[in-house]
């Protein structure tokens, strides 16, 4: 907000539709915390029981 001095309603969108979408890499999403199974969670229901 610092840099612009004229206060404008519209987002500056020169950046966004300049972008480069070749850049990016390609990555493979992992999930990092699964949820548990509804057999895992009978299992461990039996050991505590």
């Amino acid at each position: 907000f610092l840099l612009q001095p004229i206060m404008s309603d519209k987002p500056n969108l020169d950046e966004v539709t300049s972008f480069d979408k070749s850049k990016l890499k390609k990555t493979e999403t992992q999930e990092k915390n699964p949820l548990p199974s509804k057999e895992t969670i009978d299992q461990e229901k039996q050991a505590a029981s």
